[in-house]
């Protein structure tokens, strides 16, 4: 995913020359450095300073530029968070904040890498989009679409490597603001699977077993978490015997939560199970993979749950 953006960010920086990135101390990779070599007066590098590198943005955006913030998700969103809401949100300024390695991608470098509240965080301030793709194809639609919306500022939520393609073959195609079906019919299905980012992968596994078992199922990749698509949200929920949220992310503040809220507000009459991190800092030390099972979302762990052998 991290791959796919620098590859089309350059692409569009080569068309438009509006378009800039302003990084605080993190080494260019890819395309990303091919950008900063072709276009160096559109290459900022703050250095350890988020605070700057966010209010830079701002100043950009003022001046007719189509500025982007990237550098790891916890520090392009948690440390400048005053300047997040008050420069770009109050402000609606079209500026898109790039994390890199939402979740508990990072995992390795503990918590203060992990951003396992960031989707939860972004959604809260007025203003504020929150687009998190599930594959390198979603990251490219969305990128597309960050490079020249003129809705306000954005919080861009990608993995950091080795995500695999789920959805170039989708029966639907990448819309802002539209839950997608990547998998399965439209209709006449008794599970409904709904994920966004890398943890799709688990969530995609889940689904296997469900078909394994003889349960049909679709999943959706909820990409933009908001706006969110309540309508088809709620249209999934009516339609299924069973919904399953499977997410990385904290639980208050959640694309579960919300979904929960929608489902007792519209009186949906599915069994709802949600999976996500769980509200507390894991102290296990290991790969991502390790990581997310500490936190009960390990495949065999969410089968059992559901009692899908």
């Amino acid at each position: 995913m991290r791959n796919r953006f620098a590859d089309t960010f350059y692409e569009l920086g080569q068309a438009d020359p509006r378009l800039c990135v302003v990084v605080a101390d993190i080494s260019p990779a890819g395309s990303i450095a091919k950008f900063r070599k072709e276009f160096p007066r559109r290459f900022i590098n703050t250095g350890v300073s988020e605070q700057i590198m966010i209010g830079m943005t701002a100043g950009l955006a003022q001046r007719g530029m189509r500025p982007f913030a990237y550098t790891i998700a916890t520090f392009t969103l948690y440390r400048p968070f005053e300047m997040v809401r008050d420069d770009l949100c109050y402000q609606n300024l079209p500026v898109t904040i790039v994390g890199i390695g939402g979740g508990v991608t990072y995992s390795t470098l503990g918590a203060t890498h992990h951003a396992q509240e960031d989707v939860a965080l972004a959604s809260t301030i007025p203003n504020m989009t929150v687009v998190a793709p599930s594959d390198p194809a979603e990251t490219e639609a969305a990128t597309r679409w960050c490079a020249t919306q003129e809705r306000g500022p954005v919080y861009l939520r990608l993995g950091k490597a080795g995500e695999p393609d789920f959805t170039s073959n989708a029966p639907e195609p990448w819309e802002f603001g539209k839950i997608r079906r990547i998998r399965g019919s439209d209709s006449g299905n008794d599970v409904a699977i709904l994920s966004y980012g890398p943890i799709m992968k688990r969530a995609m596994a889940v689904a296997d077993r469900c078909e394994a078992g003889g349960r049909s199922t679709a999943v959706f990749s909820v990409h933009t978490l908001k706006p969110l698509d309540t309508e088809s949200l709620s249209r999934i929920l009516q339609t299924h015997r069973q919904v399953i949220v499977v997410e990385e992310c904290a639980p208050n503040g959640s694309l579960a939560m919300r979904a929960k809220q929608l489902a007792w507000d519209i009186s949906a009459r599915c069994q709802l199970e949600t999976f996500t991190l769980k509200d507390a800092f894991i102290h296990c030390y290991g790969s991502h993979d390790d990581i997310l099972d500490a936190h009960g979302l390990g495949t065999n762990e969410i089968c059992a749950r559901l009692n899908v052998m």
